[in-house]
Order: C-alpha cells, then structure tokens, then sequence
C-alpha cells in the first residue's frame, strides 16, 4: 500500500499573493479544510507546506501554502501533485478503496484465470471505470460496478472480475 496519498495537482495560480488552484482528486474537496500540512511532489522533487488559507471556487480549490508568496512563487508549482500521509486519510466504508490501493492489482478473471493489470481509474458521472492492460486484448475497460468486479483484495494484490458479454469488442 502506498504510504501517502494523492489529493489534488496544482493547475494554476490565483491572484497576485502566491495562492494556487487545485484539482482536487479526493472525493470531498471540503476534507482540505481539516489539514494542516501537505507535501507536494513533482519529477522526484518533494516540499512540505503548511497550509495557511483554504477557499473554494467551482470545482477547484484554492489554497494558500507557507512558502509561496508571490504569483512568480506559484507559477513555479503549476502540475505539482499534492500528497496527505496514508493515516491522515478519510475512513473508508466496506468496499470502498483509495485509488492508489487499486492501481497496479493484478485482475483475474472468475475462472481464476489471469486477465491483466490496472493501469488507470477514470472517474464518470455514474461509476468509475478500470482501465486494465491486457497481454491479448490490450487495454479493457471494465465499469467498476457489482455486476463486474467480484472480489477486490487490497492485501493479496489482486481483483476478481466478471467480463459482461460484449465488454472485449469494445
């Protein structure tokens, strides 16, 4: 399991004082507000920053970081991913996984049969989507739904999916 995980990536800055706009990657962009700290990393390099201020604008959030005090400041951090510690994140319920968990599980198909590994979660309006990289039928995409993902063991390291008819043609 990874030990930290990602929150957001900086897009842009906003204003003239050195605050950013932040993507948020978290399913509650309010959890920002609960945080004291965070460590940002981009190419190998990693900061700490303390987090001064926190706003919200539509989708994104807006954040002041100890540190970056000028829009030259944060301009130099545009693309930067934003990282918590593992034990700072939220309490999941049953059947709930931190992305990070996910990618990389080796996928089996219900026969027991290897299928692939995921590469890539991508979010929808309705339920995520697996990307999983196959040795035969390249990248599947597979709905993270009950009706398709069977089993999920974070400490094993793999799922067990069940392929709906006519999921490979697509």
């Amino acid at each position: 399991m990874e030990q930290y995980l990602k929150i957001g990536v900086i897009t842009t800055t906003h204003g003239v004082r050195g605050e950013v706009k932040v993507f948020p990657t978290t399913d509650d962009a309010g959890r920002f507000l609960d945080l004291d700290e965070v460590m940002l990393c981009k190419n190998g390099k990693t900061e700490n920053h303390e987090i001064e201020n926190v706003k919200f604008f539509k989708n994104q959030v807006i954040l002041k970081l100890s540190g970056i005090t000028s829009m030259n400041d944060a301009e130099l951090y545009r693309n930067w991913e934003i990282f918590i510690p593992r034990e700072e994140g939220v309490d999941l319920e049953d059947d709930e996984y931190y992305q990070a968990d996910l990618i990389g599980l080796t996928v089996y198909n219900e026969d027991g049969s290897e299928f692939g590994v995921l590469k890539e979660i991508i979010e929808t309006g309705a339920n995520d989507v697996y990307v999983v990289k196959t040795q035969t039928h390249g990248e599947v995409l597979i709905p993270a739904i009950k009706d398709c993902i069977i089993d999920v063991n974070i400490e094993e390291g793999h799922m067990t999916v069940h392929l709906m008819p006519g999921i490979l043609d697509l």
